[in-house]
């Protein structure tokens, strides 16, 4: 089977399952994960397909409230929210700083401007430009890891000496979201 040919075959998968993993789509195709992962990266690309953290699900913009993550569903938190805006000027909103970076790796290419707000001073910033919080001893009952973003470093720095954890920019911020969605230490994200 040739790739597009898989990828409408995922395509029609997904519209009768409305998720999947990527292991069981590997099994149906009889094809390894990464031939998988191969497949459905220009469906991501092409916005057909959202990443989500048990495998992927049809994009349905119309099905998510204007009061939920794009990228897991739960309610918008205005304490600590992210967006994106497309190319396309569409504007995808987060309910926190990890489930807009993990949509951000999706769709990187197709993203004019990703932001997010100062957890300390509620200011908007450009999230290119931001220090971000890993691990700190904070609940906010939100997705895992939980991360938090700070303009400057000196907040991060300051908070951190309260409440622990590690200080990353933007692309380290990037890496260790996805190296943890990838490990064994899942997300908390639910859809």
């Amino acid at each position: 089977m040739l790739p597009f040919e898989r990828q409408n075959q995922i395509l029609k998968w997904l519209m009768e399952d409305r998720t999947l993993s990527v292991a069981e789509i590997s099994n149906r195709l009889n094809v390894s994960e990464m031939t998988v992962y191969r497949d459905i990266k220009p469906l991501i690309e092409e916005n057909k397909i959202n990443k989500t953290s048990g495998g992927i699900s049809l994009v349905t913009h119309a099905t998510v409230s204007p009061h939920s993550c794009t990228y897991c569903l739960k309610e918008l938190n205005n304490r600590h929210p992210m967006q994106i805006i497309t190319l396309q000027q569409t504007v995808e909103k987060f309910c926190c700083p990890h489930c807009g970076l993990l949509r951000y790796k999706d769709i990187e290419k197709n993203v004019s401007q990703i932001i997010c707000r100062d957890f300390l001073q509620h200011t908007t910033i450009s999230a290119k430009l931001a220090y971000y919080l890993f691990d700190a001893d904070f609940n906010l009952n939100c997705c895992k890891p939980q991360v938090l973003t700070f303009d400057s470093l000196k907040y991060g720095e300051q908070f951190q000496k309260g409440f622990g954890g590690t200080i990353l920019r933007f692309d380290q911020a990037l890496d260790e979201v996805t190296k943890r969605m990838t490990g064994d230490l899942g997300c908390g994200c639910h859809k």
